[in-house]
């Protein structure tokens, strides 16, 4: 079932000059807006992205994550940023590929873990919300 392409999202950036340190390669916090960029777009695919999440009474706030360097991003280099549901369940895991336009090869691979969080009383969920699966169409 998350090999359904709803469950994935592909974004298309650059680097701005902003975002490159003094040696002219991104910056490695940087991946993580990246990330976000993506997460967004994904969450957006089935209309509960951030506004909505919130609208629906529940925070999601990134609780874990991960990426691992494989090569460098450079100024004005362009790349796409790939983001896929791995689990749902309990947790949203989505995993990210970040992919060298020219060469299609792999720069960065990483992960983030958001749990929902309700928002009037602030306790975690230990299951997602039933909204998130609504949103996904799919059945707990």
């Amino acid at each position: 079932m998350l090999n359904d392409p709803r469950f994935t999202a592909e974004v298309a950036l650059s680097v701005p000059f902003h975002d490159v340190d003094m040696m002219g390669v991104v910056w490695h916090g940087n991946y993580f807006r990246y990330f976000e960029i993506a997460r967004e777009a994904l969450l957006n695919q089935f209309d509960y992205g951030y506004r909505q999440m919130k609208t629906s009474g529940y925070l999601w706030p990134v609780v874990d994550t991960r990426v691992k360097y494989r090569d460098v991003l450079i100024f004005e280099q362009h790349f796409r940023v790939r983001a896929r549901i791995e689990e749902f369940e309990n947790r949203l895991k989505i995993a990210y590929e970040i992919i060298d336009a020219a060469s299609g090869k792999r720069t960065t691979t990483g992960y983030t873990i958001q749990v929902a969080v309700e928002e009037k009383s602030r306790e975690m969920c230990f299951v997602s919300p039933a909204i998130l699966f609504e949103r996904m169409g799919v059945t707990p």
